[in-house]
């Protein structure tokens, strides 16, 4: 069987985490134990964030004519790769809290979006919220001003509650 019909399918695997993610973060695992690797990549599942580690080449390969071949650059040495579909920001955010525990893993660089990033800008990515933190800190905000109206209404009606018995 030649290489490349053994090589075609993993490509075509790739293929269609591309198609469905909204970003992918690579990184350099090097170093990590097999403990610190799985407790990753247990983290990463629970967060619906797909981490798997293919040959640069086939990375490549799948990456043409995408916004993810901006990554081709950062393709050297061993490399993994976390696709999230869902929370653009989730790979980023894990990968990075992870990292402060286990010093050997090191984000290369990342797309989010279609927008490349190196490993400043995910490190930056990476202390965003996720999307239902940033909704429910939005919907906290707007209903503070209106509870507290509220309160100043009651005291007020209290107040002269209060008032007419006297």
């Amino acid at each position: 069987m030649p290489k490349v019909e053994i090589k075609q399918p993993i490509v075509d695997e790739i293929k269609g985490h591309v198609e469905k993610a909204s970003s992918a973060v690579l990184v350099d695992y090097r170093g990590l134990t097999v403990e610190q690797d799985t407790k990753l990549r247990k983290e990463l599942r629970e967060a619906g964030v797909v981490y798997k580690v293919y040959k640069n080449t086939l990375l490549k390969r799948a990456f043409e004519g995408t916004d993810f071949s901006q990554l081709d650059v950062d393709l050297e040495g061993p490399s993994a790769i976390a696709f999230s579909y869902e929370d653009a920001t989730a790979a980023a955010r894990i990968i990075a809290n992870f990292a402060k525990q286990a010093k050997a893993l090191e984000i290369k660089s990342g797309v989010v979006e279609g927008t490349y990033y190196d490993a400043k800008g995910m490190s930056v990515i990476a202390t965003i919220p996720s999307r239902e933190e940033l909704i429910s800190k939005l919907l906290g905000s707007l209903q503070s001003p209106i509870t507290n109206f509220a309160r100043v209404l009651k005291q007020i009606a209290e107040k002269q509650g209060s008032g007419a018995e006297a």
